[in-house]
């Protein structure tokens, strides 16, 4: 499974973006997809996750209700739906696709899609 994360860019606080993990290859409708993000010193944090059939939506405490992930298998895309930014939301959003363990570990996540840097000005 190859990922491909975008939609990143530079938005005052209280604005809008959609991330986008496209991803290749058969079998990725069987994966859990996670989003996590690495602020600029800080370790990478799990953001939010979805099952293989857009079931089970998890977030962290710190996005919950601003947030939103959603899936389409039929165009092997993951979306993560970032409302009310605040510049604490800052960081590189990685996309992931999980193999095994915790969902809310970035080790149990095998593949890895290249981050899209989000932005968000005071």
């Amino acid at each position: 499974v190859q990922l491909q994360a975008s939609g990143g860019g530079l938005v005052q606080a209280g604005g809008s973006l959609r991330l986008s993990c496209a991803a290749s290859g058969r079998t990725f409708s069987t994966y859990t997809v996670g989003w996590f993000r690495q602020a600029p010193g800080k370790e990478r944090e799990f953001v939010a996750k979805i099952w293989w059939n857009g079931g089970s939506a998890s977030y962290a405490d710190s996005v919950k209700s601003r947030f939103t992930i959603s899936r389409d298998n039929a165009k092997m895309t993951v979306y993560l739906q970032m409302n009310s930014l605040k510049p604490e939301d800052t960081a590189v959003y990685y996309c992931a696709a999980r193999t095994s363990g915790s969902y809310f570990d970035s080790l149990s996540y095998h593949y890895w899609g290249r981050g899209t840097l989000v932005t968000v000005s005071s």
